[in-house]
């Protein structure tokens, strides 16, 4: 039996290519390609779960170095351990839900050891104080990201200082890093001297500083990782640090969760110290998110990027939630640059990273047996990434080079960001207005020096 043939048909093969093209129902999307934009990045769900964990790889250092630092403001390391990889693990991964870009967040290298070093034992005041400060800077940065302050400061501020700030942040961690391996020491008869080079602790902390630049040289991410489980490893054998295990239930964070002093830390003696922070934020997050966003071909030539702001208030919210859970700020990773550089495109790529930091909670036991010694390497690297900036400075113009350098020395040699930044604000106003240059100074700039000679003249001495 035949089928009847219909006169006004057409055969297939004369039908136009587009109403055959339309006929075809399109191939569903996953739930990653619609939410993530896959396809539109040029990326795939493998390549981003690559970029995730090389991301993680270069940056996991900081669960093993913030406990160290924090301990010696007289926070409980192993509540810190665990604060840092869930703040971590929320920063990244709000990053990737919020903002969709491969930037990881984490607690920062240098203010973390501002609020140590120099809030907490230089000013003499309660770690919980402390992390009150923080919570404030946090709630400030906020602010300028919800208000759009920030370009206003970004574009105010001196080049000069913008450039001083990190570079001096780097010198004061390389100086804490010198410090725990024992290069350097305190002296009463020339302030700081060599310490005991033939120990065991000088020898390793120059053993894992050497290890990371080297490798750091021959482009391999985890060479900071890799650095502290080899001077770890070289302690554990030589019997300097006990072995507790390797897995284990995640260690309480009660003795830091909401441990801070609000009311305590608001106090107009510690202005400075939140403006510190609040400052040092805004550049370090908005700085490395350029950088990385520029890898990424995704920035415009003033420096913005897609859902920059959304970027910017994720980073700043994540920091008042981990000052409230009991971690120094949060900002942007440059090691995210590594995950862009192996294909990471996406918020995918700090999804991957911030599950990771979720496993490492359970390694705890390995955080406990690192060695102060075992990060000094870590430190003085960061720190000489942190001062790469100084060549950009014009030092043949010394009302740009005077402020910059002297922004620069006075944050290690005075032992806090605060004054750095104070220092340079006013240095620069002086050198502008002393060389009949007035015009140069931003009424912001000048506004800010003149409350830095305040606090000077009338809250420290008194």
């Amino acid at each position: 039996m035949t089928t009847p043939s219909n006169e006004n048909s057409a055969p297939i093969s004369d039908l136009p290519k587009d109403s055959l093209t339309q006929s075809q129902p399109e191939p569903q999307q996953g739930f990653l390609e619609r939410y993530f934009k896959l396809a539109a990045h040029n990326t795939t769900a493998s390549t981003e779960v690559i970029a995730g964990i090389t991301t993680f790889m270069t940056m996991v250092y900081i669960v093993f170095v913030n406990p160290q630092i924090l301990s010696a403001a007289g926070m409980d390391p192993s509540g810190v351990f665990v604060v840092t990889c869930m703040i971590s693990a929320i920063g990244c991964i709000a990053m990737g839900l919020i903002a969709n870009l491969p930037i990881a967040l984490a607690p920062a290298m240098g203010l973390n050891a501002f609020f140590a070093f120099s809030v907490v034992v230089g000013m003499g005041i309660s770690w919980q104080v402390g992390m009150g400060t923080i919570f404030w800077g946090a709630v400030c940065f906020t602010l300028m990201s919800a208000l759009g302050i920030r370009s206003w400061i970004l574009s105010n501020i001196p080049t000069c200082l913008r450039i001083g700030i990190p570079s001096g942040i780097g010198l004061l961690i390389a100086l804490v890093g010198l410090s725990n391996a024992g290069i350097v020491v305190a002296s009463p008869a020339t302030m700081i001297t060599v310490g005991d080079l033939s120990s065991m602790q000088c020898v390793l902390g120059a053993l894992g500083f050497f290890i990371i630049v080297i490798l750091s040289s021959r482009n391999i991410h985890a060479a900071v990782l890799i650095s502290i489980v080899v001077v770890t490893s070289i302690a554990a054998l030589m019997g300097d640090v006990e072995y507790t295990g390797i897995i284990s239930m995640p260690p309480s964070i009660e003795s830091t969760f909401g441990q801070l002093d609000l009311a305590g830390s608001f106090d107009i003696a510690l202005a400075g110290v939140i403006f510190s922070f609040a400052l040092v934020s805004l550049f370090d997050s908005s700085g490395t998110m350029i950088g990385v966003t520029e890898k990424c071909g995704i920035t415009d030539e003033r420096g913005r990027f897609p859902r920059m702001k959304q970027a910017l208030m994720t980073d700043s919210i994540t920091s008042v939630t981990g000052a409230y859970m009991g971690t120094s700020t949060v900002t942007a990773y440059i090691e995210s640059s590594a995950g862009v550089a192996v294909g990471g495109r996406t918020g995918l790529t700090a999804i991957v990273a911030g599950l990771l930091f979720i496993v490492v909670i359970f390694f705890s036991p390995l955080a406990a047996m690192v060695p102060g010694y075992a990060v000094a390497g870590a430190l003085i690297y960061v720190g000489i990434l942190m001062s790469s900036g100084l060549a950009k400075i014009n030092w043949t113009d010394m009302t740009e080079a005077a402020p910059a350098f002297i922004t620069t020395v006075m944050m290690p040699f005075s032992f806090s960001i605060t004054e750095g930044i104070a220092t340079g604000f006013i240095t620069y106003c002086v050198m502008k207005a002393g060389t009949n240059r007035w015009r140069e100074i931003h009424p912001g700039v000048a506004i800010v020096a003149l409350l830095f000679i305040i606090k000077f003249v009338f809250v420290d001495g008194h």
